[in-house]
C-alpha cells in the first residue's frame, strides 16, 4: 500500500480531488473523517491499494499535517490556479521542503484559471527551494483551457466533462509554446543525470521512457518538485496525476530511511469515537503490526478497517488501520519504536498554541471528567495543550486558532458530555516599587497561655528590572535570634505574593535592620506574622507602579507582508527590531520586535487577517517595564 497526503489551503478543492483520484477505477473506495477535520481514503488503482490523507486548509489545521507527511510517501499539493493564491500556499511549501517527501503540485480548477500557468509556476517558486517544473501545458481556444499536452511523451490530450481525457493530435497553437516548456524541463532534469546533459549537448532527442526514469528519481530523491494541471470537479488531468503518482512515488521502503530510526509504525490521525473510544489511525513501517504487538513498550489492542467495524488481524508494512483501546499510543510522539517513542522531526511537530483561554466545566461534578477528557484530547490532537494558569490555578486550554477551540469544545460537548465555559487570561502583571521605605512593627497578641510576640523593623528598596527579590538581615546583638530569620523571610515573601495593587511584588529588597524577642512568647509564627504586616505597611507607602511583562516576538511571515507588519505591531504599542529574510525558507522573513504579553491576542487575530493566516509567531519573555494606564484596563473585562 502506498500512502499519500493531500493537502494545501482552504477552498483549493482537496476534498474533489481526493474523491475524484479514488474514484478512477472500478474498486469502491472506503472513507473516514476523522478529528480535526482529517480524512482517511481507502482505494485501489490498477492492482495497487493506495491510502489517501486529508488534512483540512487554514492556520488552525496546519499542526494535523506533520502527522501525515511523516506517514506517507509522497505528498500532493492542491492549490488555485492562481497567482495570487500562491502565498497561501507558502506554509505547506515551507513544510514539505522542511520534510524532503517527493512532492507533486496540482494546479487545481484549471477550467478558472486566473492567470497563465508559467506565472503561476513563477509565483509558487518564490516560497520553494527546490524547482518547481511544469510536466504539462494547458491548451487553450480562446480564454478556455481544452486540454493540456504532457511534455514527457509530447502527447496532447482533450477534457471532456465528468469523462476521461481522449488522445488528440497536438494543436498548432500549442506547439511553440510546448518546445519551449519542454526545452526548460529536459534543461532542469539534465541537472540531475549526466547522460541526459550529454544528449542535450548533442542535440539527441532523448527516448521518452528515459526521461520517465529520469523524472521518478527526481521526484523520489526530492530535487524537483513537479506541477500537474486539471480541475478536480470536472474531471480533469486525473488520469495523468494518478498514473505519475503510481509509477513515480516510492514505498514504504523509503519511508523508513527518511525517518532513520525504523519505527514500527507511525501515528497519523486520531479521534474518540463514542462506541469505540480512543482510535489512533497508524501506519505500519518497519514490521507487521497486529493486535498483541508490542509498540511503544506495550501490547496493541484491536485494530479495525477504517469502517470501525472489521476486525484486521494484521498491518503489512505499509498499510494502515485503526487502533482500538490502545491507549498509550499519542500523536504527541507520532513514531513509534518497540519500546518507545523515536524522535520526531522538528517538521512533524505543530507550532505551539497561541490562542489560550481559561476553561472550566459549567457542572461542578465535571471537574475530574474534564482533566480526563482533556488528557485524552491532547494525546490524539498535536496542536493542542492543556496547562494551568499560575495566577487563577484554573485549567489553561491552548489552541492553534478559534476554529480548532471550537472543535475542540464540540468534542468534550459531543462524546464527553462535559459543557464548558471559557474566560479570557488575565495578564501575568506585576508590580514594584519606585522608592525606598520601612517601618516598625510589633505584634502582640495575648489569650489566657503563651501569647505572641514578634517586633521587626524593616526596610524595602527598590531593585533594577529583572532582579527579583533580596531578603537580607543587618540585626545586631541577636536582637531577633538567628533562628526566627526564616520565619522573617517567610512572612515577607507571603507579604510580596499580593502587594497594594493585589499583585506580586518584584524588584524589592527587604533588609530586617532590628527588631525584640521575648523568651517565652516570641515563636516562628509571631514573627511571620509580623514580618507579613511590615511588609505590607511599608509597601504602601513606597508609591508602588505597576510592571507589565514585554514579551520578544519572532514572527515567521511571507516576506510579502513583512512591510504590513510595522504599523500593525506599533499600533499594540508593541516595539519593531526589525526583519530578515529566513536563512532557510525561501520567500520568507523573521520579523522581531518587543510587545506587551496583553497584546499578544490581539495580535493573534491581526496576524490572521493581515497575512491570509499564513503568519505565525514564537515569543518569550524580555522583561517587565512599568506602565501608566489603568490597571482596570490592562485587566480582562
Amino acid at each position: 500500500m502506498k500512502t499519500v497526503t493531500i493537502l494545501g489551503p482552504s477552498q483549493s478543492g482537496k476534498s474533489s480531488l481526493a474523491a475524484a483520484l479514488a474514484g478512477l477505477d472500478a474498486g469502491r473506495a472506503r472513507s473516514l473523517n476523522m478529528f480535526g477535520e482529517t480524512a482517511v481514503t481507502l482505494f485501489n488503482y490498477l492492482d495497487q491499494d493506495w491510502a489517501f490523507l486529508e488534512c483540512a486548509g487554514g492556520s488552525d489545521a496546519l499542526a494535523q499535517v506533520g502527522t501525515a507527511l511523516a506517514a506517507s510517501d509522497a505528498a500532493v499539493l492542491c492549490v488555485p490556479a492562481d497567482p495570487d493564491a500562491a502565498v497561501l500556499a507558502a506554509p505547506y511549501l515551507r513544510l514539505l521542503e522542511a520534510s524532503g517527501l517527493p512532492t507533486m503540485i496540482f494546479l487545481n480548477k484549471m477550467d478558472a484559471a486566473q492567470g497563465r500557468t508559467a506565472e503561476i509556476a513563477a509565483a509558487l517558486q518564490t516560497y520553494s527551494a527546490h524547482g518547481i517544473v511544469l510536466r504539462e501545458i494547458p491548451i487553450r481556444e480562446g480564454d478556455e483551457i481544452t486540454g493540456v499536452v504532457d511534455l514527457i511523451s509530447e502527447r496532447a490530450w482533450a477534457f471532456h466533462e465528468g469523462e476521461r481525457s481522449s488522445l488528440v493530435e497536438m494543436p498548432d497553437s500549442a506547439r511553440a509554446r510546448e518546445e519551449e516548456a519542454r526545452a526548460e524541463l529536459l534543461e532542469q532534469l539534465s541537472d540531475y543525470d549526466d547522460h541526459l546533459l550529454e544528449e542535450l549537448i548533442e542535440d539527441q532527442k532523448p527516448l521518452t521512457e528515459e526521461l520517465y526514469d529520469v523524472a521518478t528519481r527526481v521526484l523520489q530523491h526530492h530535487d524537483l518538485i513537479p506541477a500537474f494541471l486539471g480541475s478536480a470537479s470536472h474531471g480533469f488531468g486525473l488520469t495523468r496525476l494518478m498514473k505519475s503518482l503510481r509509477h513515480e512515488v516510492p514505498g514504504v521502503e523509503a519511508l523508513s530511511e527518511r525517518l532513520e530510526d525504523t519505527p514500527v509504525a507511525v501515528g497519523i490521525f486520531g479521534d474518540q469515537i463514542k462506541h469505540l473510544g480512543k482510535t489512533v489511525l497508524i501506519r505500519a513501517v518497519g514490521q507487521p503490526v497486529q493486535p498483541g504487538s508490542v509498540v511503544m513498550g506495550e501490547t496493541i489492542g484491536s485494530i479495525v478497517d477504517i469502517d470501525t467495524k472489521t476486525a484486521v488481524t494484521e498491518l503489512k508494512p505499509g498499510d494502515v488501520g485503526l487502533t482500538v483501546k490502545t491507549e498509550h499510543l499519542a500523536l504527541r510522539a507520532p513514531v513509534y519504536g518497540a519500546n518507545g517513542a523515536l524522535d520526531t522531526p522538528d517538521w512533524a511537530s505543530a507550532h505551539k498554541p497561541k490562542n489560550r483561554v481559561l476553561i472550566a466545566p459549567e457542572s461542578d461534578r465535571d471537574e475530574a471528567r474534564l482533566s480526563t477528557a482533556l488528557g485524552k484530547l491532547a494525546d490524539i490532537d498535536p496542536g493542542l495543550s492543556v496547562g494551568q494558569d499560575g495566577l487563577s490555578g484554573k485549567t489553561v486550554l491552548a489552541t492553534q486558532g478559534v476554529l480548532h477551540q471550537r472543535r475542540v469544545l464540540e468534542k468534550l460537548s459531543d462524546v464527553f458530555g462535559i459543557n464548558v465555559a471559557t474566560e479570557v487570561i488575565p495578564p501575568a502583571l506585576r508590580e514594584t516599587i519606585s522608592k525606598a521605605g520601612g517601618t516598625h512593627y510589633r505584634h502582640r497578641k495575648q489569650s489566657g497561655g503563651a501569647g505572641q510576640f514578634a517586633d521587626v523593623v524593616i526596610e524595602v528598596a527598590p531593585l533594577p528590572r529583572g532582579s527579583g527579590f533580596v531578603f537580607a538581615e543587618t540585626v545586631k546583638g541577636g536582637a531577633v535570634p538567628r533562628n526566627y530569620m526564616s520565619a522573617v523571610e517567610a512572612g515577607v515573601r507571603e507579604a510580596l505574593e499580593s502587594g497594594p495593587n493585589g499583585l506580586q511584588v518584584v524588584d524589592v529588597q527587604v533588609t530586617l535592620t532590628d527588631g525584640k524577642h521575648h523568651a517565652v512568647d516570641s515563636s516562628d509564627f509571631a514573627f511571620r506574622m509580623a514580618a507579613k504586616s511590615a511588609v505590607r505597611e511599608a509597601l504602601a507607602g513606597c508609591k508602588p507602579v505597576v510592571l507589565q511583562p514585554i514579551d520578544r516576538i519572532a514572527i515567521h511571515v511571507p516576506s510579502i507582508y513583512s512591510g504590513g507588519l510595522m504599523p500593525l505591531v506599533s499600533g499594540l504599542k508593541g516595539q519593531v527590531l526589525g526583519f530578515d529574510a529566513h536563512p532557510d525558507a525561501p520567500g520568507w522573513d523573521v520579523f522581531n520586535a518587543l510587545l506587551p504579553s496583553n497584546a499578544e491576542a490581539e495580535l493573534f487575530l491581526a496576524l490572521g487577517s493581515a497575512t491570509r493566516g499564513t503568519a505565525w509567531f514564537q515569543t518569550e519573555l524580555d522583561h517587565y517595564e512599568e506602565t501608566f494606564e489603568d490597571l482596570a484596563k490592562l485587566m480582562p473585562a
